[in-house]
């Protein structure tokens, strides 16, 4: 055999070499995109499966109202002295289960994607405040241009927090901090149009409220015990099972709420802590403020004083 046989044969093994090696390459690409493909459509088939469950919760409690109302409307007809009372009940099974039926949900966010969401604006937060070398303090100040509260983080101890100020750096230097929107801002603006009556305007009752809110309204958290000392110009509220884990993060939507609640319900600053729990409650949401007058003398200002009150002397 010639030298050139075996130029010719090294050369024709170099050119096959990459070829082979560039199939390979394009088949397991081609099996990769497979593996995604079916990847994705098990990861819809998975959500819509899980869709369809809870919307066949709906329905099933929709169609054991609907039973109740037609069982007590059938009662109604065979028992005529409870006739009345019997179908007013099946009148609002019905009712309640064609509500029930038609207005299930359609669409669910798992409460870990809006954990997700909120993780990053509060690392960002942190960042932010600690780039500007702010003070690890949170107040919550009554927004005089709406009916909210703005956050505001000092860089200074006992400052006086901005009223008018645009935000969201303030340079001055007597006020110089960070002045944004709280996440807590647009879920007590939603809070205010589900309330059904007016929202409370002393610490007792405001408290309650907001506590209300965030277990039954919101389902933030699976507790939410508020202690109110107003003499004190302090509220601890007890959350337990929060649903965004740890509320001692930056403006956390639990204490963001409650503290802009309390902020616009009381009209002036809050200035809110964050600590860990005992065994009643994971954690312990304090907001303090400055308490008028009659929170310091622990009476209500709507009830009359003695200076108010006037006798008859012919009495």
């Amino acid at each position: 055999m010639s030298t050139h046989d075996f130029e010719s044969s090294d050369r024709t093994e170099t050119e096959t070499a990459p070829e082979g090696t560039a199939a390979e390459t394009a088949d397991r690409l081609e099996q990769a995109e497979a593996r995604a493909d079916l990847l994705a459509e098990e990861n819809r088939r998975l959500r819509a499966q899980n869709a369809r469950a809870r919307r066949s919760k709906y329905r099933r409690t929709a169609l054991g109202l609907v039973a109740i109302g037609l069982c007590a409307v059938a009662g109604g007809v065979i028992f005529p002295e409870s006739r009345e009372i019997l179908l007013a009940l099946g009148a609002t099974g019905l009712f309640g289960g064609l509500l029930t039926y038609y207005l299930t949900p359609g669409q669910f966010v798992a409460a870990e994607v809006g954990e997700r969401v909120y993780a990053a604006w509060a690392a960002n937060g942190d960042s932010l405040a600690a780039e500007l070398g702010l003070r690890e303090d949170r107040m919550y100040v009554p927004d005089e241009r709406a009916d909210t509260a703005r956050l505001y983080v000092p860089a200074g101890a006992g400052v006086e927090p901005p009223t008018d100020a645009d935000g969201p750096v303030i340079v001055e230097r007597d006020q110089r901090g960070l002045l944004v929107a709280p996440t807590g801002a647009t879920l007590f603006e939603e809070f205010q149009r589900t309330l059904s009556g007016e929202l409370a305007s002393r610490p007792e009752p405001l408290a309650v409220q907001l506590a209300d809110g965030l277990v039954e309204g919101f389902e933030l958290a699976d507790g939410a015990d508020p202690d109110v000392d107003a003499a004190a110009g302090r509220i601890t509220v007890g959350i337990t099972d929060s649903a965004f884990g740890a509320v001692d993060r930056f403006d956390h939507p639990i204490a963001s709420f409650l503290a802009v609640g309390l902020a616009v319900g009381l009209d002036r600053p809050i200035t809110l802590e964050v600590d860990a729990g005992d065994d009643r409650a994971d954690w312990l949401v304090t907001c303090r403020f400055e308490p008028d007058a009659a929170e310091e003398d622990g009476t209500d200002e709507d009830e009359p004083t003695g200076e108010d009150l006037e006798f008859d002397d012919d009495e």
